[in-house]
């Protein structure tokens, strides 16, 4: 295994610009998940490691070595693709073992290679079907298996669960976390699933438009976003939004008011002046009771009831600000259309600034 390092990658499709100056560096063993919404730029990244994509510019460099020129065999990669991929005609074996015979390997190290990958992944009794014969989750682990039969330096993934139902995807994800730990071999997975990139990241790289927004780990990206784009799309459901103008808000000290007219309280000693438009973020589950006074007015529209928690759709009473979220852990005392007052929990709070970055709280 090894290292994978990007450098200022830039590439565009006609006029259309997908990656621009994309920095990237993938520590020897890590598992690094790649986010972002559709179009972002992430599985042409992907794709240009694997060397299916050239760059217009920059550099990738696997092991300290070199590679954006090199044929895709030669740069010491296998990759798993969102279709699977498999040769329809081919048994679970010779899809497995179809690289390596390609690459004329003695037949005694092919079957080493095939068994030790079927034993892995649980395939040894299915290496004489063909891939009709066998479900979505059983097609996926032939895909993987194929990859280690390669021994590659770095595993790159496209989206693999995405055509897998719900259940199938929770189950694949613990399989690739444990294949992580028994392998150790440097991965790049790419999916649109932020709970994905929650579940089985070591770092997450988030990218918006051709642009990394943010790397971290799972949890400094979930209590400390670098802006407001970061914020709404990790966590689930997203963080609530609040805007507003910082007030005097006299011996209370400087609070944030709604359109509504209402007032949240800001933390003391930010360095924000007064007047200067500020956005509030609260995700669904740092909300706690603003009692018989405090906190804000709203009324529950709609309670989504999720077994042992729901999620209550709540309105600003005075407003006709975008719905915000409350993620309550108990079956909810609250009935659909009654009020209730809410106030953010001020050890949870978010703020942003008017070009979206996050402003460092005191």
């Amino acid at each position: 295994m090894a290292g994978l390092t990007i450098d200022q990658a830039y590439k565009s499709f006609g006029d259309t610009a997908v990656l621009r100056g994309v920095d990237l560096t993938v520590a020897e063993g890590e598992f690094c998940v790649i986010v972002g919404a559709s179009g972002c730029g992430k599985s042409t990244l992907l794709r240009a490691i694997a060397g299916l994509e050239q760059l217009d510019a920059g550099s990738i460099s696997i092991g300290g070595r070199r590679v954006d020129a090199l044929p895709p065999a030669e740069r010491g990669i296998a990759m798993v693709f969102q279709s699977y991929a498999l040769y329809p005609h081919l048994t679970v074996y010779e899809n497995m073992a179809f690289a390596l015979r390609l690459a004329k390997r003695q037949q005694a190290e092919v079957d080493e290679a095939v068994q030790r990958a079927a034993a892995i992944l649980g395939l040894g009794d299915y290496l004489a079907r063909k891939p009709a014969a066998l479900s979505g989750g059983q097609r996926q682990r032939v895909a993987i298996g194929r990859a280690i039969v390669r021994q590659p330096q770095v595993f790159l993934f496209d989206e693999p669960l995405s055509n897998l139902d719900a259940s199938l995807r929770n189950r694949m994800r613990f399989e690739f976390a444990a294949l992580h730990r028994q392998l150790g071999t440097t991965t790049v997975y790419v999916t649109h699933d932020q709970v994905e990139a929650m579940t089985l990241a070591d770092r997450i790289v988030v990218m918006r438009e051709g642009v990394v927004e943010q790397v971290g780990t799972p949890s400094e990206l979930y209590e400390r976003p670098a802006n407001r784009f970061v914020a709404g799309f990790i966590g689930s459901p997203q963080m609530n939004f609040l805007d507003g103008q910082v007030v005097d808000d006299g011996a209370s000290g400087r609070a944030l008011e709604l359109a509504s007219g209402e007032r949240v309280a800001l933390p003391a000693g930010g360095s924000i002046p007064v007047g200067a438009p500020l956005t509030l973020g609260v995700r669904p589950e740092h909300w706690r009771s603003g009692g018989d006074q405090g906190g804000l007015n709203l009324r529950a529209d709609f309670i989504e009831r999720l077994g042992s928690s729901v999620n209550i759709h709540l309105h600003q009473a005075a407003s006709d600000a975008p719905s915000l979220v409350w993620h309550h852990v108990e079956p909810a005392r609250v009935r659909e259309g009654e009020s209730v007052r809410l106030m953010p929990d001020p050890a949870h709070l978010h703020l942003f600034a008017a070009d979206g970055r996050a402003v460092t709280r005191p």
